[in-house]
């Protein structure tokens, strides 16, 4: 994935580190898109930031993100970038069956999100040098919290699905690469947004950006912070891990 001459567009990057990457993607020479729900954000993002285009789209609407893939591939037929960002993250309790209709939301916006727009971009990306379909996954993909058991499994399973894509994908043409963010500081979860344990988010993005221009062929951009989540299994301190991971209120390395 070249940072510096790609044109990307980002679903899912109206705030947090949707924003901050697209932020220094721009910055680097590349060609940014971002794409969200929220048309008064939209709108700041353009006033804010000269030269990054945006679009409206909803990924849990299989009618918006087909309007919006051709509403981006119509202004931008050189598009050889997709970053399936967009994701939320709220707290189950699963003690309750009133927590299925929250449970079903997330399971929409963070797996069927990233396999609609694949499905709306993938025949395109495969006729681009240097294309690239890029998943967000999460520490809690390889180390579970307790207070958020599906938002854990679409994180398994998008960081399984990355694995099976890119085995697809790569023979023809697609980079597959996947970030893998530790607890970053950011709305996505309020309880993580002022938590100390929480990496900085301009910390975190600097670091992708970083990973990125090291190596751009990478599969995984794992930063130094969500190692421990990543590693646990290997390095045989699942047990600990877990234990670590929810003895906390919120804990300091998940994603």
């Amino acid at each position: 994935m070249d940072i510096t001459h790609s044109t990307v567009f980002i679903p899912g990057a109206t705030s947090g580190i949707g924003l901050a990457l697209a932020q220094r993607l721009h910055a680097a020479g590349s060609t940014v898109i971002v794409g969200g729900r929220r048309t008064e954000r939209l709108a700041t993002i353009a006033a804010d930031h000269p030269g990054i285009d945006t679009v409206e789209i909803d990924t849990a609407d299989p009618a918006s993100v087909e309007v919006a893939s051709r509403e981006v591939l119509a202004k931008h037929p050189d598009l050889d970038v997709v970053v399936a960002m967009a994701g939320i993250m709220p707290l189950e309790d699963w003690r309750s069956a009133a927590v299925l209709a929250t449970a079903e939301q997330v399971v929409t916006t963070n797996l069927l999100g990233p396999l609609r727009l694949l499905a709306a971009f993938t025949e395109h990306l495969q006729g681009r040098d240097g294309a690239a379909f890029v998943t967000v996954s999460s520490g809690l993909a390889h180390v579970p919290l307790a207070a958020t058991p599906v938002y854990n499994a679409t994180k398994a399973a998008i960081h399984s699905l990355s694995e099976g894509l890119r085995l697809q994908l790569e023979p023809v043409g697609v980079q597959l690469v996947e970030i893998v963010p530790p607890a970053v500081s950011t709305s996505l979860t309020p309880i993580l947004e002022e938590h100390p344990g929480a990496m900085p988010l301009d910390a975190f993005a600097d670091e992708v950006m970083a990973l990125l221009a090291a190596d751009p062929d990478a599969h995984e951009i794992l930063v130094d912070a969500v190692q421990p989540l990543r590693r646990a299994e290997v390095d045989g301190r699942y047990a600990e891990t877990i234990a670590q991971l929810n003895g906390l209120d919120v804990p300091a390395t998940a994603g």
